[in-house]
């Protein structure tokens, strides 16, 4: 059963609670700005991504208060001082970034609240989080309120100006991140948020030049498995070309291919169903062309 949810009859409130628990994971972006007196504000937003990387452009919005409708203290400065650096959050502060969202009044620094220690920015007047495994120092290009009522978002288009990077955290070209050693986290719906560890990642090869055969084209039977998921049939989509015959029929010698069809070869269906087992198997090892040769072992 489908549960519709018309937005012109929810709260604001229910509203946002919906669309959070749906659009996520979130990345953070732990924003510190100033005042025009200097003083140092430090708050993170979920609302954040980026959106272009010639110019070098991030966008985070800073909502109205749904309560209220007021507007947040970052917000105010960036508005009085067009400049913001947004620090990388990662699992090791995500209890101090967490603090540091707590309305304080204004004028209080969270890097003091939340234990954080800022450091000089190169670009910018606002410090930058010396915790964090990395810190992007932006000018603020533009500032588009999409509307004034509670809940209202308000878009503040950054351009990139320099990156800091902490060493351990580079892959072995050094010229960007290791997912695996970035430890990030992300937000979801209401108290969750999601940790990107290294058990939880995983690898699909981007398609990039090569074009891939589609799920049109993989052959029906295959294609109507009942063992093989979505995901499966996408990555022997992915595929350029399938093998030919010849490697077929030699890969027919495998151990395993020749073991299936001793047990069997007298019933058809359960034949198919331990061949596109394999396959799955296969395909869920990273060893696709082995899966295909191994599908394409029926006719």
């Amino acid at each position: 059963m489908i549960h519709t949810f018309d937005f012109t009859k929810l709260s604001v409130m229910e509203s946002q609670g919906l669309l959070q628990s749906l659009v996520c994971p979130r990345p953070i972006a732990f924003a510190s700005t100033v005042d025009a007196l200097g003083n140092v504000n430090l708050s993170p937003f979920s609302f954040f991504n980026m959106f272009s990387t010639n110019p070098p452009i991030v966008v985070f919005s800073p909502s109205r208060r749904g309560r209220d409708a007021t507007t947040k203290h970052t917000y105010e400065n960036v508005l009085e001082v067009p400049e913001v650096v947004i620090n990388i959050v990662n699992y090791a502060i995500v209890e101090q970034t967490s603090l540091a969202s707590v309305e304080y009044e204004k004028g209080v620094n969270e890097f003091i609240k939340a234990g954080l220690t800022p450091v000089p920015s190169e670009r910018v007047k606002p410090p930058r989080v010396a915790e964090s495994p990395a810190s992007l120092e932006c000018r603020v290009n533009e500032i588009i309120p999409l509307g004034t009522g509670g809940g209202a978002g308000t878009l503040v288009v950054c351009e990139v100006l320099l990156v800091h990077v902490k060493e351990e955290v580079l892959d072995a070209s050094g010229k960007r991140a290791d997912p695996r050693a970035l430890d990030l986290v992300a937000r979801m719906g209401g108290d969750y948020y999601a940790h990107i560890a290294n058990e939880s990642l995983f690898i699909v090869p981007k398609p990039n030049q090569k074009k891939g055969i589609g799920v049109d084209q993989i052959p029906f039977r295959i294609r109507n498995s009942r063992i093989l998921s979505g995901n499966n049939l996408g990555r022997l989509g992915n595929t350029e070309v399938m093998p030919d015959k010849d490697a077929v029929s030699a890969f027919a010698n495998d151990p395993r291919i020749a073991e299936i069809f001793e047990r069997f070869s007298h019933h058809t269906e359960s034949l198919e169903d331990h061949l596109h087992q394999l396959a799955k198997e296969l395909l869920e090892a990273g060893q696709v062309d082995d899966a295909w040769k191994t599908l394409l072992q029926l006719p």
